[in-house]
């Protein structure tokens, strides 16, 4: 029991303690959509299932840790196999796509729709005509350090008040 409370302690400080590096950054970056950068970002040959699509990638910021990435994104027609190693939440600004979970499960994601993908999962990407989002990126924690994060939760939260 004591391990465990050293452990969570131990955790809660090192997620508590401010980022040395976040003070080259400046507190707030805005940007239009629309006058970011986008550079070429070439879908890996071997997913491309139809069509030749092209896309495209900006960099909007990142943290200092950089465990998060805020980015536009932007694709031509075709038909792909796309993995996320990083989980990823879309908003998608322009245009459509329908993307098919590995479950089977299709949606339909226009402009103006919100989407969460999972780390480590894989979906294929249809896109009839072109699609631009907003991605938010963000490196899961190693399983060890996630399950001390969740401990500090649940103690903060009160759950487990009994150790």
């Amino acid at each position: 029991m004591a391990l465990k409370l050293l452990l969570a302690g131990m955790a809660s400080v090192a997620l508590a303690a401010p980022n040395r590096r976040a003070d080259a950054q400046p507190p707030v970056i805005a940007a239009n959509c629309d006058h970011l950068a986008l550079k070429a970002a070439p879908i890996n040959p071997d997913w491309i299932i139809r069509g030749t699509p092209l896309a495209r990638i900006g960099e909007h910021s990142q943290s200092g840790d950089e465990a998060s990435l805020t980015a536009v994104w932007d694709c031509t027609a075709g038909e792909f196999r796309w993995f996320f190693g990083w989980d990823e939440t879309v908003v998608i600004q322009e245009g459509e796509v329908h993307v098919t979970a590995e479950d089977g499960v299709q949606r339909l994601l226009k402009a103006g729709d919100i989407a969460y993908f999972r780390q480590g999962t894989w979906s294929t990407w249809r896109v009839d005509t072109y699609v631009r989002k907003v991605a938010f990126l963000r490196k899961p924690f190693p399983e060890p350090l996630a399950t001390l994060y969740r401990i500090r939760n649940a103690l903060r939260r009160g759950k487990y008040s009994a150790l």
